[in-house]
């Protein structure tokens, strides 16, 4: 299934540098079901004290930035499922510093973290397949900025994306 991607206005101007992280010839559906290969990929090998380590000092663990993924992906999912449903309350933005502070991931096993992140995935897999064209187009306030479905659809790989180039640009050369 062809995908449109969004219009310029039907996001926040930040949500370019996701959107555009999904190449043109790629859907946004087939990314999500890639994707999980590549987080497990990265985290096969991975001692859980490696997955505790952060490339520098203030930034998140790679099971804090796992755990951020997750928590991402079900806010922007939440969303998406609110403006198909053409709800048109403002949704709040969300502090993702604070999630990641009392998230707890680094006392977690990878294994519990994968296993919660491919359910999330599925779940997210399953609400974006089942959206029809003109749920796509539905759009709604979240952040104080306007996204559509179609939006969310191309951002929540693209999120996901951005985080696996900073895992192989700056946490695995240092593990």
């Amino acid at each position: 299934m062809s995908i449109a991607r969004p219009a310029e206005g039907d996001f926040l101007p930040y949500a370019a540098g996701y959107i555009n992280q999904i190449p043109e010839d790629i859907s946004p559906l087939d990314a999500l079901r890639t994707q999980p290969a590549e987080i497990r990929a990265v985290f096969a090998n991975l001692s859980e004290e490696q997955a505790e380590k952060a490339y520098a000092e203030g930034k998140w663990t790679l099971k804090e930035m796992l755990l951020h993924q997750i928590d991402t992906e079900r806010v922007f999912a939440y969303r998406a499922m609110r403006f198909a449903r053409a709800d048109s309350q403002d949704l709040p933005g969300f502090e993702q510093d604070d999630y990641v502070a009392h998230s707890g991931a680094n006392a977690r096993p990878i294994a519990s973290l994968l296993a919660e992140y491919d359910a999330t995935r599925a779940a997210t897999l399953a609400l974006f397949e089942s959206f029809t064209e003109e749920q796509l187009n539905r759009r709604g306030t979240a952040n104080g900025g306007p996204a559509t479905v179609r939006a969310l659809l191309y951002i929540v790989p693209g999120h996901e994306r951005h985080h696996l180039n900073i895992i192989r640009e700056r946490y695995l050369p240092i593990i």
